[in-house]
This record gives structure tokens, sequence and C-alpha cells, in this order.
């Protein structure tokens, strides 16, 4: 999920994301939420490699039309997001441009010996997540079916980067692979497999469907949810058969 770089006694881990008003920003999304999300995406990546965050660059093209207002609250996103998850913005760039799109790069550090990859699962490892899945495409559902009442709502605009977890994961040497979830479970494990040269089995019994996911849309269009949705932004990864004790020590893992 991040370039790793040498820095001497650690890895530094770099990452970056470019967001559209468009294609990523759904039309019922204050400009705060707009901050936010862009920081806790740049901030995903940092966890699935089981590093801490150091701090976040941030290029924004703003819209000629962008009041102050607007622009006040994007940034307070921004910070606040940041803020939230012990690290800062350091800097970065402001221009304007036709559509409201933003560029964040977030840093961080992580130890050689603890440092996580989307390699390294192996044959008779356990496939784990943290949290439950499916909950964002159901923003997505009762969005547009006009329901912006609902928790899911919540969960589809402003996403929670899982560091605490993955620092976890990371410390308990348990975990063999990981990456973060924001594709999608399905396309999350076609790139565990691909990079890992392994296959998964998944019983859909064990699935952590998001609650109340199911009694609102039915099983099997929750089931697609998790699959495809994507923008959960938990943790998916495989952990050694006897270390799957340890890796509970993050939470909420199954």
């Amino acid at each position: 999920d991040c370039a790793v770089i040498d820095a001497g006694e650690r890895y530094m881990v770099a990452t970056t994301d470019m967001l559209h008003q468009k294609t990523d920003f759904p039309d019922i999304m204050n400009p705060w939420q707009m901050g936010w999300m862009s920081i806790a995406v740049n901030l995903s990546d940092i966890a699935a490699m089981g590093a801490e965050p150091n701090g976040v660059l941030i290029a924004a093209g703003l819209p000629p039309q962008s009041d102050l207002y607007f622009i006040d609250e994007l940034f307070s996103g921004f910070g606040d997001c940041a803020q939230y998850y012990g690290t800062r913005i350091l800097g970065g760039d402001t221009d304007s441009h036709q559509e409201l799109t933003i560029v964040g790069t977030a840093l961080g550090f992580v130890e050689k010996d603890l440092v996580l990859r989307r390699k390294g699962a192996r044959p008779g490892d356990l496939l784990c997540t943290t949290g439950s899945l499916g909950g964002a495409g159901g923003g997505l559902w009762v969005w547009k079916e006009g329901d912006l009442e609902s928790e899911f709502i919540t969960k589809l605009l402003e996403p929670e980067p899982r560091l605490r977890e993955g620092r976890i994961l990371a410390k308990s040497r348990a975990v063999t692979a990981m990456m973060d979830n924001s594709d999608g479970l399905a396309l999350s494990l076609s790139d565990l497999a691909e990079v890992s040269q392994v296959g998964f089995m998944v019983h859909e019994d064990a699935i952590p469907i998001a609650k109340g996911l199911e009694e609102m849309v039915g099983h099997e269009k929750a089931l697609e949810m998790v699959l495809s949705s994507g923008g959960d932004f938990e943790l998916v990864f495989t952990v050694k058969p006897d270390g799957l004790e340890a890796a509970k020590e993050a939470g909420e893992v199954t």
C-alpha cells in the first residue's frame, strides 16, 4: 500500500492518493467531510504497513466558485482528521482548478522487522479482517434511496483508518501479509493472492457483515456489498495458525 524507503534504523513509508469532486465525493458530503476523507484514505495505507504516521502533505485544486466557508471547512477537515490520528498537516500547495481535486501524501515510519506487505501469505495461514464489512456499501445504498439519517451514511462519508489496529497487528509478529480493504473484499483478496502466490477459501457464514445490513437489503445484496462495494477501510490480513490470539489483541478481529 506504500512505498518503503530505507531511513536508517527504520523504514519510512510513503503513499499518495488523488480525490476528485465528481468521482470521490458524493453530493451529500459537506466540505469538512471531504477534508476528513482526503486525509483518512492516505492514513489507511500507512495503517496497512503496520506503521505510525509522521505527517501529511496536501495539494488542493480549488474551483473558482469556492467561498471562504467552503475552504475553511475543507481545511478544518484536513486538520481534524490528522490530529485525531496523532499526526499533522506538514504543508502543501493550493491552486485554482475547474473541479475540486485533492492530492494527499502521507508519510510514516515502521521498524524494519515489523513492516507488513501484501506479499507473505502462506498456505495454511488464517484469513482475517478487522471490524465489519459492507457498511460503506450500505451507506451508498441508503443515500440513493434518500435515507440520509442512516448510520451507514457516516460509515460512507467519514472513514476510520485502522492505525491503532495496524500497529498492534505488526507488533504481534503473527501477521504474514496485510492490506487495507478500501476496494472491497473480492479485489483485496485477488491482490493478496497474486503477490503471495496463494489462493483463499472464504466461508460465507464467517464473513462479519455490518450490523443491520442484511436486515436492510437482504443477505445476497449485503454479501455483494461486502465483496465489491469498497469504502470500508478495514484491514484484511493473513495470520500464522498459532498466532490468532496475538492478532486478536488488535480488537474486533474475525
